[in-house]
């Protein structure tokens, strides 16, 4: 058998990068995952008109959690700018699905003032992503796989929306959720100032 000379071999895989660059064009970005840090909103605007949370209302619960595409999010760094509606589901459940994607849509709405947080629980990370997808979740999303997040919340099942002032009051949940209508005059009442 014949030994290549070191010269060959390197003239083999440069000819090898060369043709296996030739593909057209520079390689297409993977596409973001869906509910993962590209769903983090930037600063939040200057002059944010926002009522003052109520004094005496409790701390909401400080957690950091993993979103779908494995980045830590700190929800106190979101909540010291703006306020923050945690919302608690799981891909397999019915009511979930039902209000999504009008939730979905108030997310986008609200985008530059108020931050929507998924919660996830309960989920295999198969469904997730065509979840997220189908319902068009645009917002960042915690996967919660040992619940420890939603029991600080007192999540038993899903649906549940949280709301939590900019700077971190917790100002009201409800178990069972809300539909977009009723979460949209409830950010109105308690956090959007007129």
């Amino acid at each position: 058998m014949r030994r290549r000379s070191p010269h060959a071999v390197a003239a083999l895989l440069v000819a090898a990068l060369l043709l296996g660059g030739c593909s057209g064009g520079p390689p297409a970005k993977p596409e973001p995952v869906p509910g993962g840090a590209a769903a983090l909103p930037g600063p939040a605007p200057a002059g944010l008109a926002l009522r003052p949370a109520p004094s005496g209302a409790p701390a909401a619960p400080v957690f950091t959690g993993t979103l779908t595409d494995g980045s830590a999010l700190p929800v106190a760094e979101l909540w010291a700018q703006r306020p923050v509606v945690l919302l608690f589901f799981s891909s397999w459940c019915t009511g979930c699905a039902r209000q999504q994607s009008a939730l979905s849509d108030l997310a986008r709405t609200y985008r530059d003032r108020v931050v929507f947080v998924g919660v996830t629980a309960q989920d295999e990370p198969g469904e997730l992503a065509p979840y997220l997808r189908e319902h068009r979740v645009e917002f960042p999303v915690v996967v919660d796989a040992d619940q420890t997040i939603w029991r600080s919340y007192a999540v038993r099942e899903p649906p549940a929306v949280v709301i939590v002032a900019r700077g971190g009051a917790l100002l009201r949940g409800w178990p069972g959720g809300l539909d977009a209508p009723t979460l949209d005059a409830r950010l109105r009442e308690l956090v959007l100032a007129p």
